[in-house]
């Protein structure tokens, strides 16, 4: 395992990446959010599934782990699809905070499918942070019932990310780092892929800026950011780094504000700190994990 220091100082580098991806959405409007997930991925894995075919472990991972490997980039691909599709009808604040409720889901799934108690100071937390939730989405019911389906498909992007990290603690157990990831991200890919060519929404034709952007979505966010997380689920538990993601809504706060002047409102910064109290009391347990 990695020095500690030297750990956390690439999850920090991880965080900050992946805080411009919902502001790298927002900066190209002419793409859909299907098409912004489908460069991002496809990109990705243009440069991952190559390094991995050529070590050719790739060629060797047994018949359960590329069935858990493409699960997770089923998940991945629906992460990033509700995701992306929320910024379109709530505010970057609101999406990133909502969809970063994830930690909650990754103790909800460890009791469920791993059948691991949940003890008494997390399953506090977890409610804690639901309360946050409601707080942020009460705030929204007032700007029309369009910001409530955008609050409501970030929740279920944080969802699929806590599926997502779930099965990536769980593989990268016995599968190699860059074989998980080549694996997951490619059938990601090929998902949104699917799915922008049966609904037929363009992949092309955009303001020239708007390609940029989306090439950043790839190196940035996804092969920085993701990667990094993908690589400290091998060294630290699934909840702990779920936890660390969430300094992103505060690198993503600070961007919206910088770039579009997006002042969020009280009752979604009292949203955002009880979500944040929240998920932090339900991972005290995991203080010494690791």
């Amino acid at each position: 395992m990695p020095r500690r220091s030297n750990l956390y100082v690439r999850i920090a580098v991880g965080v900050l990446a992946v805080s411009s991806g919902s502001i790298l959405v927002r900066l190209a409007p002419d793409a859909t959010p299907l098409a912004a997930a489908t460069w991002r991925l496809v990109l990705a894995s243009l440069v991952l599934v190559p390094i991995a075919w050529v070590r050719g472990a790739l060629r060797t991972l047994r018949p359960r782990d590329l069935a858990l490997a493409g699960a997770s980039g089923l998940a991945l691909a629906l992460h990033f699809t509700l995701w992306f599709t929320s910024l379109r009808h709530t505010s970057v604040a609101s999406s990133v905070l909502l969809v970063s409720t994830h930690p909650v889901f990754v103790a909800i799934g460890a009791a469920v499918v791993l059948r691991e108690r949940v003890g008494r100071l997390p399953a506090i937390g977890i409610a804690v942070a639901l309360l946050g939730c409601a707080v942020i989405g009460l705030s929204d019911l007032r700007s029309g019932t369009q910001t409530v389906v955008g609050d409501l498909l970030a929740v279920g992007g944080g969802a699929c990310f806590a599926v997502y990290v779930l099965i990536g603690r769980s593989l990268q157990r016995t599968v190699s780092f860059v074989d998980y990831v080549a694996v997951s991200y490619g059938v990601a890919a090929f998902v949104v892929l699917a799915a922008v060519l049966a609904l037929r929404q363009p992949l092309f034709g955009f303001h020239p800026a708007s390609y940029g952007y989306l090439v950043l979505l790839a190196l940035v966010p996804q092969l920085i950011g993701h990667n990094t997380f993908n690589w400290a689920l091998r060294h630290l538990p699934a909840p702990k780094v779920s936890t660390l993601v969430l300094g992103e809504p505060v690198g993503a706060a600070i961007l919206a504000y910088a770039i579009f002047g997006e002042v969020p409102s009280w009752q979604v910064a009292l949203g955002a700190v009880t979500i944040l109290f929240g998920i932090y009391v339900s991972q005290r347990s995991e203080g010494g994990a690791g």
